[in-house]
């Protein structure tokens, strides 16, 4: 189980998650096959727009169906990512994504833990406000690649846990 995460602060257009890391799988699956065994619900087969966006309300796998493509993650102040056929990025809530360039097959499935309307947006107007909304989504039950098991568990579960229990 090979992987990578990205921390990124916040940038001028997206918040990205104050705890949770972008998580990248190294190793190329069959991603609707995976993504359907894990529980993970696929709503959109496309590309990734090509301008700063991030979901507050929701977690979101990007698996890559066809060609290859690199991406700029957490926003402005975030990442370049490669992202070639059958590999998969893991966003937590509220972390920025954009498209830098791609081949013309790149295509990908767009896939969430739960049935959801997504948010899709490409500013900061309060981000304590913001925030506190990214800080509601819960964390998944399954990893999308994983099922039971797989880094979302060490990177997310664990260190959220960690963060995040309250005494007393």
């Amino acid at each position: 189980m090979q992987y990578s995460i990205i921390h990124a602060p916040v940038s001028k257009s997206t918040p990205n998650h104050m705890i949770l890391p972008a998580i990248v799988y190294k190793e190329t699956v069959d991603v609707k096959s995976q993504f359907k065994q894990a529980g993970w619900k696929i709503l959109f087969e496309s590309s990734v727009f090509d301008y700063h966006h991030y979901h507050p309300n929701t977690h979101e796998a990007i698996g890559v169906l066809s060609g290859e493509a690199t991406l700029m993650i957490g926003g402005e102040s975030g990442q370049k990512q490669k992202i070639t056929q059958g590999q998969v990025l893991l966003l937590p809530a509220g972390y920025g994504h954009r498209l830098l360039e791609s081949t013309k097959d790149f295509k990908v499935a767009l896939s969430y833990p739960e049935q959801v309307d997504v948010k899709i947006e490409t500013s900061i107007n309060d981000l304590s406000k913001v925030n506190s909304e990214i800080n509601s989504v819960p964390l998944p039950k399954t990893d999308p690649v994983y099922n039971t098991q797989g880094p979302m568990f060490k990177e997310w579960h664990n260190l959220y846990h960690c963060n995040t229990v309250q005494g007393g």
